[in-house]
């Protein structure tokens, strides 16, 4: 599907601040930061993740260790899911067990997407608390799911999409908003 960009809604730059200022939220709301962990859902939350890991470091000097979550087995979007595979804590690389868990992902839209990841989590023993960080929130929500956290508020329309591209997964660094192109046919209206 060819899209165009319709608006571009954040850049490098903004991007950097507005991940600071969720990370100075989530040091004034948890005040034991030794016993964060942050999993992210893959690919763009784990590099969201790791940048909110380097910031709380670099305030507070507390390593928060971040560990990739695979949401896949628990989609209900994919009507050939493959079957649930034992979980361990290796995977993750560390137990949420008591722990207070901050769940990172780029866009929030339906909320489907963070309730397969809830239950991915929940399979993985009980944590303390959960706290919902994304990146960018556009509504259209499907399922009662709230961020605790949001880099950026965007409503858009069900046509348009909201596409992040950060240099670690994608080379370049902006939010833009896009929308599907129809190419019609030589001669064809």
């Amino acid at each position: 599907m060819v899209e165009k960009t319709k608006a571009r809604i954040m850049d490098a730059t903004r991007i950097r601040r507005v991940l600071a200022r969720v990370a100075t939220e989530i040091i004034e709301r948890n005040r034991k930061l030794k016993n964060l962990v942050i999993v992210a859902v893959k690919p763009r939350g784990l590099a969201i993740g790791q940048r909110i890991a380097r910031l709380i470091k670099d305030l507070e000097g507390v390593d928060v260790p971040v560990g990739l979550l695979d949401i896949t087995p628990y989609r209900d979007d994919m009507p050939d899911r493959p079957q649930q595979s034992p979980l361990d804590d290796a995977a993750l690389g560390f137990s949420v067990v008591k722990k207070d868990v901050l769940l990172v992902d780029d866009v929030l839209m339906t909320g489907r997407t963070i309730r397969a990841a809830m239950d991915a989590l929940i399979g993985r023993g009980r944590p303390q608390s959960v706290q919902l960080v994304v990146l960018v929130d556009r509504g259209h929500r499907e399922l009662p799911i709230r961020p605790d956290y949001v880099g950026k508020v965007l409503p858009t329309s069900h046509r348009e999409r909201v596409r992040v591209r950060l240099k670690e997964t994608d080379g370049g660094e902006e939010i833009v908003i896009a929308e599907p192109v129809k190419i019609g046919r030589a001669g064809k209206r």
